[in-house]
């Protein structure tokens, strides 16, 4: 089976990931519900008019894949494949105002379109007029997993050259309100957050878009090649150490040989668990953390895979991101590990080129 490369990385998110300098200048953040991401100026990179008819999570993700295809030097892919969790909630949410609004006569059809989740991968092939395979995963949290997968299996199956895959999740004013009286969403009074000593139930909740290009060659912009992914849906928390251990162990690698080990720790003291549970087999490698940089929300993973790409290109650690001491000379090999509200977790491998 040939190598998959990860030959180019974009990302808006909280923090001011379009920045070349956004590297030095992470900013955590434990006192607000909610972390917007930072927006750039659409208006350079898309019709006005165009604009006008577009969610949130269609612009993010037509900048991010703009960004993506730029840096890997592709005008055209061989395949895009978008992971979301709830897609366009902005449009679903104008569509179904209007129903009430008007009695549910009179509609017009453009909310309704323009609400499936497929909406996003759609909107970035009429815009590269690309014709290729184009696909949309829809997971809790796992998506971005999923379509990495996919790009995977294209590649070394000789279907795609090279593969623009992503993953994107917009806020919306009535999903959030839902999830605060839900507490998915911390309560004020919970504030400020210890991501990695928590006490209480719940998370600050975040946003964004995170395209990626794949490909079977690796060339002068690659960060590193996609070894393997780990999905499952359940897990008990005692069974954390033996799923990674499995995962490991399919790829020939010890814990002791992955140099960093990036965990999803969002405050949420229930399911935080998990992380200290996987955190109990690396005492050797660099643990590290960044949902206080970009909040919990369905893709959060996005944002990790994008944070991992240029620490291995960089060979350099965000002070921000340490959870223990350990330092390591040089870092090859790089895990991710995710999950949301305790399901869907995922173990990403990534390799230095």
């Amino acid at each position: 089976m040939s190598g998959v490369y990860i030959n180019s990385a974009a990302c808006i998110s909280a923090q001011d990931t379009l920045n070349p300098d956004f590297f030095r200048n992470l900013t955590p953040e434990n006192s607000v519900q909610v972390l917007k991401a930072v927006e750039p100026n659409y208006k350079e990179f898309i019709p006005p008019a165009a604009i006008r008819r577009m969610s949130r999570t269609v612009k993010m993700s037509s900048v991010a894949s703009h960004y993506a295809l730029k840096e890997a030097g592709i005008d055209n892919p061989d395949a895009i494949i978008v992971g979301t969790g709830i897609g366009c909630a902005q449009d679903s949410e104008r569509f179904l105002k209007n129903v009430l609004n008007n009695n549910e006569e009179f509609l017009t059809p453009t909310f309704f379109i323009q609400s499936t989740h497929n909406t996003v991968a759609g909107q970035i092939a009429l815009g590269l007029k690309c014709h290729a395979y184009n696909f949309t995963y829809v997971n809790p949290s796992s998506s971005l997993e999923f379509s990495f997968l996919d790009a995977k299996l294209q590649i070394n199956d000789g279907e795609a050259s090279t593969v623009l895959a992503g993953s994107t999740d917009e806020q919306t004013d009535r999903v959030m309100e839902l999830y605060k009286l839900k507490n998915i969403i911390k309560q004020e009074e919970n504030l400020p957050v210890d991501y990695l000593n928590s006490t209480t139930h719940g998370v600050i909740w975040g946003e964004g878009a995170s395209f990626f290009v794949l490909g079977k060659d690796k060339t002068e912009t690659s960060y590193a090649e996609l070894k393997d992914i780990g999905i499952i849906n359940t897990l008990d928390a005692e069974g954390t150490q033996k799923f990674i251990k499995d995962f490991l162990t399919k790829n020939n690698v010890v814990p002791d040989e992955v140099d960093a080990v990036v965990l999803g720790f969002s405050g949420d003291a229930k399911t935080d668990l998990y992380y200290t549970k996987a955190a109990e087999l690396f005492e050797n490698s660099a643990l590290l953390y960044y949902k206080h940089l970009s909040g919990e929300f369905n893709t959060a993973s996005g944002f990790s895979t994008f944070m991992a790409c240029h620490i291995l290109k960089n060979q350099e650690i965000p002070e921000v991101m340490t959870i223990n001491a350990v330092k390591k000379d040089g870092i090859k090999n790089i895990m991710l590990y995710n999950h949301l509200n305790g399901n869907d977790h995922s173990l990403v491998l990534l390799e230095r080129v």
